[in-house]
């Protein structure tokens, strides 16, 4: 039954669950503005974990991890593939209560924008040029200090599968400024969530969490390349040239 009529429909009764979760979890985190910043995040978690849910009964997603014990440590910065939105939707449910790095347009959204600014993000204008590299490192820094995780896309935007582009040096330079591990996150989620596609797909997505990177005595351009080799590396292995194009 994958049949593109059927898909659409399943995709269409996603989005409707999506939308309702959305509502409920969005609504109780902007309640809950006086609460600690964990308890924000710890609800967002419940919204991550539903949205799995709702991606298995009506799409037919799930997802498989290796390497969870790559995160039995202490805080580090996590820089993840960018191929899909299900990894910006999923992610909370793999990793400890982090705190994301994104692109402040993303909080003008009413209700999930708005909770989204009350999960202490760090929010990013990324036409400040050198002044978002300064806002990243400092607010970066004093999370990691204070023991949070930190979740970025080194990419910056979706890459569609099959495709490479250059990390962007902003995580890579908060490791180098910090002292802070790396850990490298690889998926082809867009194997099944094609990005800009309405249309989802059935299937397992393969999660491999890599070992630390260590930072220290490493220039930001080696700890870059590093999760580059990784990444793209651990890429080649788990992806699939027969659903790159459907």
């Amino acid at each position: 039954m994958n049949a593109k009529p059927v898909l659409f429909i399943r995709s269409l009764l996603f989005w409707l669950g999506f939308i309702l979760n959305t509502l409920f979890f969005g609504l109780l985190i902007i309640l809950l503005f006086f609460m600690p910043a964990d308890v924000r995040v710890g609800i967002a978690r419940y919204w991550s974990q539903v949205n799995v849910v709702l991606l298995r009964v009506f799409c037919g997603i799930r997802h498989e991890v290796k390497g969870s014990e790559n995160l039995q440590r202490e805080n580090a910065i996590i820089l993840c593939k960018h191929q899909s939105t299900w990894e910006t939707l999923t992610l909370h449910t793999l990793t400890p209560l982090a705190r994301w790095v994104f692109k402040r347009e993303l909080m003008y959204i009413p209700i999930f924008g708005w909770a989204l600014a009350l999960t202490d993000p760090i929010a990013i204008n990324r036409g400040a040029g050198r002044a978002a590299i300064r806002q990243l490192i400092e607010e970066g820094t004093a999370r990691l200090k204070a023991g949070k995780w930190l979740i970025l896309f080194p990419e910056g935007t979706r890459t569609a599968p099959g495709k490479t582009q250059k990390y962007k040096i902003g995580g890579a330079l908060l490791a180098e400024k910090s002292g802070y591990p790396v850990v490298p996150i690889a998926h082809n989620a867009g194997e099944f969530w094609p990005r800009h596609s309405f249309i989802k797909w059935p299937g397992t997505i393969s999660v491999v969490i890599g070992p630390a990177i260590e930072s220290k005595g490493k220039s930001a351009d080696e700890i870059n390349q590093a999760v580059f080799d990784w990444i793209e590396g651990t890429m080649q292995e788990i992806s699939d040239p027969s659903r790159w194009n459907r």
